[in-house]
């Protein structure tokens, strides 16, 4: 009996001493939060404008490039003699413009004045050669000229004298110059075969492919040879800044996860080494977490995603790396404590003066 309340004894004392080991060794409140999630960055798919054979591929997979360097080239041997057709065109629209817009030369107004003096000798002589035949007739009663002659020389005052009209309205155009509808109907012309040329010189730009932004070439999609398109990605291209992990925080977290928090970031990769980053986004739907995420107690859960941009300037991060994000947390109670300090300070003498 005495051995049996000794066990019982030991264990009370065992059971006690573990309790307030546990009790004293529990922080009440957590200092960081982990959070699981993988690797990310930005794809793009790099085709042409053009529908053009590709006449060259400039870089392969794994090629480090940077942006604005060239990577592939269409054919343009029938691109540029479109071209060069719609310059000279446009020029030569551009010259009768200038010629519509200077109106008549001093030479032509010079000719348009002498066939109008021309025109005023020719009826004056023609009336002159009339006057003088039907004065005859009527003199002779119609027996020294014939009335077949004083009709001719009649017709001939009036075809003078038609050519004299004429020849004035000539002066008037001349000194007038161009009407405005023509003027503006030449400038329409002008500025569509402009437009045109624009176009086929911006067909020609788009014959060369350059990167938009620093990558890397994940995949070389075509080759020399073949038919590009708008519709057909050339290459595909890894973003490599910034990178981010995608992780997911469960509601009852997400008061105290904010944007712009400092985080530290682990691969398997590099198990010693922490990367800097930071909170950037913070999803504001609820999803289901994704199976990437490796830990079953969460999968079936409603989180929201947090998006932690990582610095990685050796680029030594790859897409789709499981990661562990830990987000250093401040002590709620001091954050209380804080809050409580501000509203009294609020409530004092100086607030009150503002």
């Amino acid at each position: 009996m005495k051995r049996m309340l000794l066990i019982v004894a030991l264990l009370v004392v065992v059971t006690a001493g573990g309790l307030a080991l546990w009790l004293n060794r529990r922080d009440p409140v957590a200092s960081e939060m982990i959070l699981f999630g993988n690797v990310d960055f930005r794809q793009i798919e790099l085709s042409f404008n053009n529908s053009e054979r590709i006449a060259a591929v400039l870089v392969r997979e794994g090629d480090r490039i940077k942006e604005g360097q060239l990577l592939a080239r269409l054919d343009t041997s029938r691109l540029s003699p479109q071209l060069a057709q719609a310059d000279a065109q446009a020029a030569a629209q551009a010259q009768v413009l200038a010629r519509l817009r200077n109106g008549s030369r001093p030479e032509e107004i010079a000719q348009a004045r002498a066939n109008v003096a021309s025109a005023k000798a020719d009826v004056a002589n023609a009336r002159q050669q009339y006057e003088r035949l039907k004065s005859a007739s009527e003199l002779s009663a119609g027996r020294a000229v014939r009335q077949q002659d004083v009709d001719n020389a009649l017709t001939a005052l009036q075809v003078a004298e038609a050519r004299l009209a004429v020849n004035q309205k000539s002066l008037e155009l001349a000194l007038a110059g161009p009407r405005k509808e023509e003027l503006t109907e030449n400038e329409a012309r002008l500025r569509a075969q402009q437009a045109q040329a624009a176009l086929l010189r911006q067909q020609m730009a788009d014959a060369q492919l350059f990167a938009p932004v620093d990558g890397v070439v994940r995949t070389r999609i075509m080759e020399a040879g073949e038919m590009a398109s708008p519709q057909k990605p050339v290459f595909s291209l890894a973003v490599t800044d910034p990178k981010w992990v995608r992780a997911y925080a469960a509601e009852s977290d997400l008061g105290r996860v904010k944007p712009g928090m400092t985080a530290s970031i682990a691969v398997d990769s590099f198990p010693k080494r922490r990367f800097e980053g930071w909170i950037g986004f913070i999803s504001p739907v609820a999803e289901f977490t994704p199976k990437t995420v490796q830990t079953e107690e969460l999968r079936p859960s409603l989180v929201y995603e947090v998006r932690v941009f990582v610095k990685d300037p050796a680029d030594e991060l790859r897409l789709g790396m499981p990661a562990t994000v830990y987000l250093p947390l401040v002590d709620a109670n001091q954050e209380t404590g804080d809050a409580e300090m501000g509203k009294q300070g609020d409530s004092g003498p100086e607030a009150t003066q503002r």
